[in-house]
């Protein structure tokens, strides 16, 4: 018999992690430095391409223009230029002017924003775009974009005065406490080498005068096509037309026939450590942080892939030891991590930081000390490496089984690492073998050999934060001092092994059963009422392989509390979650699951309770048996929890008494909601009169009647073996006897809250290390009952195309903020069926506090404008673009059920002047393009089951509601 090809050769069969085959692990193999998968080239020019072809997201692709220039290029005089191309590259071009290129990212849905588009650093800046591609010329026209940016810039004088603003307010708002104290902290690490004082954002001086003559020569000095590389992962047909319009754009551009040899930078070593007490005023709180500087890893053989695996084994065992100290007794700090940073190109450090209390910070330091000491004398116990060696293992096993499902950016980045850092890229599938295949021949004394690595003796900078100067240099050195002289005498001794049990439900419960089943034939999903009464409605997917994804909700919150105990009841959620709200206590149940991927979390709410989980299918049992515990567990506070708890809680409310931002942000909510007690701030007097006995009861009680829950699940789950467990771990929670928070939807009680009547215009003024301001203009929400879905959604939509509009005026027109941000809040409002919904609709930005005045009545005279006139063909075909790109890419659009005037205004123009052809097509497209591309997430699915259950049409059949309440997108305006 002859063997014919076949023409569509059916797909291999995936195998699972389990069943990959391991390697030969040969230590000396070099990785290829070409990297896998992609079409990689260098064209005449000397610029570096890659083109991969990746199905997620669907006609979308992921675009970048990495370039090897960075701000530690910059002389003196030009400190904060490198900044300043950055953010002239959207100004203008020889072929794009006016801040053409932004408009363009916008009508075709790429929307701009801060940091959105484009970032500099000391040793490179990068420019991304993220774009439809399903028209033909997007791009080819994006590329052209990147093409312009790569040696067209445009850097006029009247260029760089238009910018100047949006960039000195984006050097005031680094200029906060955080900012303050990381440029102190990277002065001081990066002290004798020019990167001390090349942070990107540079120096105001030359911010405020630097000529365009200097920016112009910065940028023809250094930007040249062979420190650059253009990157393109998107969903292609082929790959070849996409190198051809790489080329097209790009070929035609000469090289410098002898440009400049990017020159690289040392950083000395210091034999003594370095130390530094800073004190700010602004400062969130007390801290530690310790840095371990040492040259930065080059990855070009197995054995690095291999070092790599056992550095991180040992960040993780060394965090977990961190954990179980900072919920210890009488801990010595709240919370304390490490982690390796790439610093700069040559340099590297174990960065060691800790929170604490307040003049708590030679204690934390000690601790944090002591215990790399510990590891260092009797290293980490064989359970401990056994843990980090489960979790990196399901790790790698969750990346390989949703190796097709990688999202273009993620590969993007890939690549722009290869290029930058000369990183390799192998491949998922040989990385996950080489890991399997290495992890479990990696013993405990190697993973404890790195804590060699955090010695005190050389390039070491320990740093502490305080609000109010209370250690000394002096006192760093002694307690350095001490443990050093600990570890020399041996007399630390090892840490206690704690007990943790192997299961999570020690008695499994009987299984109830299903009393009635509904297939939801618009949603494709099965809903289920269990013999305890919960409803549960889950929806099988092929989307992720290895996500399940659930949310429960029940009606019945903390507005049902009268005023005298809703402050101890709205800690419940706090005070139990320290103590431990599944059975066991957070420290012992962070190893009962290690090796498994799932995270369950609670929330109280003002009208809702809710319980939500992601997980992997292989651990969907985990999962419901964690909200089984959540049922069953009775919270009692011990004393030493609720200690920790409070000192945590007053250390955050004295954090925000310093903190100006919080006084501005705290007097608005005041204004807007009558100083209803829901809304104000928690001070410390308030924290001292908090009942946690009465805290932890109310947790207890909000999940304890199973038969009020509803449950949405969705995700890459089998039936035949999932349901068997909803009906053992959900279906298995006793029935309440009770009457236990059973609430009806439309009898809650509300907020008291209420909006001012008339204008106010106020000032509020706070003491500051450096002026700064931030401005919100307000306006009431008031939708009356009966509103439809679609006019929902119309704020949404105005919100976004006044947020458009400030930015347009404010930002590219007179160059005062950096970004503006329009919100619309409704969290006061119940969820009744009836009744009229209140809230606000807020604009928001940062300006130079001599120029707010001006610039509030610009945004006022913009929102009188879009009142009287309305806006442009133009500005609704953009703003539609963008919302739709953002649905189409899995984001949510926002859905607010409120309208304010202007809002309503518009509304009533377009439904008497009616839209133009352009905005019909563009609406129907959207229809189309959001029944077939907008179903592609679980959590879209999630949200939208919920959405109907929780909608304003949902009494009692969800599949109706389902079909009422998808989104129509303007279908009301716009009918054909």
């Amino acid at each position: 018999m002859d063997l014919l090809p076949i023409e569509n050769p059916p797909m291999a069969k995936k195998y699972s992690f389990r069943s990959l085959k391991m390697v030969n692990v040969d230590l000396d193999q070099e990785f290829e430095h070409r990297p896998l998968g992609v079409d990689y080239g260098t064209l005449n020019n000397g610029l570096t391409y890659y083109v991969r072809s990746n199905p997620k997201p669907r006609l979308r692709a992921a675009l970048a223009l990495a370039v090897k220039v960075g701000s530690v290029l910059e002389e003196e005089n030009e400190r904060g230029v490198a900044h300043m191309v950055e953010h002239l590259a959207f100004s203008a071009t020889r072929r794009y002017t006016n801040h053409d290129i932004v408009k363009f990212l916008e009508s075709i849905g790429a929307e701009f924003g801060a940091c959105q588009n484009a970032v500099t650093s000391t040793d490179e800046t990068v420019y991304e775009l993220f774009v439809p591609i399903d028209k033909p010329h997007l791009l080819s026209q994006a590329i052209s974009v990147l093409a312009e940016i790569s040696s067209e810039i445009r850097v006029s004088k009247d260029d760089l005065e238009k910018e100047r603003g949006a960039i000195m307010e984006e050097y005031r708002g680094n200029r906060n406490a955080s900012g303050r104290m990381q440029v102190a902290h990277w002065a001081l690490v990066m002290e004798g080498s020019k990167y001390a004082g090349r942070l990107p954002i540079g120096s105001e001086n030359v911010i405020r005068t630097v000529s365009s003559e200097t920016v112009k020569q910065f940028y023809k000095k250094w930007y040249h096509l062979h420190n650059m590389a253009l990157i393109a992962v998107g969903d292609f047909p082929d790959t070849l037309s996409v190198v051809e319009l790489i080329r097209t754009h790009f070929e035609e551009k000469i090289s410098a026939l002898d440009p400049p040899i990017i020159p690289l930078f040392s950083v000395p070593s210091h034999e003594e450590p370095r130390f530094s007490c800073f004190v700010e005023s602004e400062a969130a709180g007390s801290a530690v942080m310790i840095s371990y500087k040492m040259p930065a890893d080059e990855m070009k053989t197995v054995k690095d892939y291999r070092d790599m695996l056992v550095e991180s084994m040992f960040l993780h065992a060394l965090n977990q030891r961190f954990f179980k100290i900072s919920r210890g007794k009488d801990p010595p700090y709240f919370s304390c991590s490490v982690a390796s940073d790439d610093l700069v190109r040559p340099l590297k450090a174990y960065v060691m930081s800790s929170s604490c209390k307040e003049k708590g910070t030679l204690q934390a330091l000690e601790s944090m000390l002591f215990e790399v000491a510990r590891v260092r004398l009797h290293g980490f116990s064989e359970h401990e490496v056994s843990v980090v060696r489960a979790l990196l293992m399901s790790e790698i096993e969750s990346a390989y089984l949703e190796r097709d499902q990688m999202q273009s950016t993620s590969l993007r980045d890939e690549y722009i690492q290869h290029f930058i850092h000369n990183e390799p890229v192998i491949g998922l599938e040989y990385e996950a073998q080489l890991q399997k295949s290495i992890l479990s021949y990696i013993s405990g004394s190697e993973v404890s050999k790195y804590a060699e690595k955090l010695q005190t003796s050389c390039n070491c900078v320990l740093k502490t934060i305080e609000p109010q100067a209370s250690a000394t240099i002096d006192h760093l050195k002694f307690v350095v001092s001490k443990i050093n002289n600990l570890e020399k005498e041996g007399s630390i001794i090892p840490r206690d092994e704690e007990y943790i049990p192997e299961e999570i439900v020690n008695v499994k419960p009987a299984p109830g059963y299903i009393v009635e089943q509904k297939e939801c034939s618009n949603i494709g999903a099965t809903e289920l009422t269990l013999s305890n009464g919960m409803r549960v409605c889950y929806k099988c997917t092929d989307f992720f392989d290895d996500q399940v994804i659930f949310t429960g909700f029940s009606y019945g919150g903390l507005s049902e509390l009268p005023e005298s105990e809703y402050l101890s009841c709205s800690m419940g959620s706090t005070i139990a979650g320290e103590i431990g709200v599944f059975g066991h206590r957070p420290s012992v149940l962070m190893e009962m699951l290690a090796g498994k991927r799932v995270e369950v979390g609670t929330k109280l709410g003002a009208y809702m309770r809710a319980f939500s989980c992601d997980c992997s299918p292989s651990d969907l049992e985990t999962a419901l048996q964690l909200v089984y515990q959540l049922f069953k567990t009775n919270v009692i506070p011990g004393e030493e929890e609720v200690k920790i708890v409070m000192q945590m809680a007053e250390e955050a409310a004295r954090a925000q008494e310093r903190d100006p931002y919080t006084a501005f942000a705290n007097r608005v909510t005041e204004l807007n909601y009558g100083n209803s007690y829901f809304f104000r701030p928690i001070r410390i007097s308030d924290l001292r009169k908090i009942d946690p006995v009465k805290a932890c009861e109310y947790f207890n009680s909000c999940f304890k009647n199973p038969s009020t829950f509803t449950v949405v699940i969705a995700g890459n789950i089998d039936p035949s073996v999932a349901v068997p467990l909803i009906l053992q771990y959900l279906g298995g929670i006793p029935k309440s006897s009770e009457a236990i928070f059973r609430y009806n939807r439309d009898g809650l009680k509300g907020l008291p809250f209420k909006f001012p009547k008339a204008v106010v215009r106020e000032v509020v003024r706070s003491p500051m290390v450096e002026a700064q301001c931030s401005v919100q203009l307000c306006f009431p929400v008031v939708l009356k009952n009966g509103t439809t879905e679609e006019e929902l959604q119309c704020v949404g939509f105005l919100g976004k195309l006044i947020e458009t509009k400030i930015l347009q005026v404010l930002r590219f027109k007179y160059g005062q903020i950096y970004s503006a941000c329009v919100s619309v809040f409704l969290g006061g409002n119940k969820p009744s069926r009836i009744g009229d919904v209140r809230g606000d609709m807020s604009i928001n930005f940062s300006c130079d506090p001599e120029m707010s005045s001006k610039l509030v009545d610009l945004a006022l005279d913009e929102v009188v404008r879009l009142q009287e006139e309305g806006p442009t063909d133009q500005d609704v075909a953009t703003v539609l673009e963008i919302e739709q790109r953002a649905h189409e890419d899995g984001l949510q659009v926002n859905f607010f059920m409120c309208c304010v005037d202007l809002a309503l205004d518009e509304v009533v123009r377009l439904q008497e002047e009616g839209p133009t052809d352009q905005d019909v097509a563009t609406v129907l497209e959207i229809e189309q393009r959001a029944h077939e591309d907008g179903l592609q997430g679980n959590y879209f699915w999630l949200d939208r089951i919920l959405g109907s259950y929780q909608s304003r049409v949902y009494y009692g059949d969800v599949d109706t509601s389902f079909k009422v309440v998808r989104p129509p997108v303007f279908k009301f305006l716009f009918s054909v």
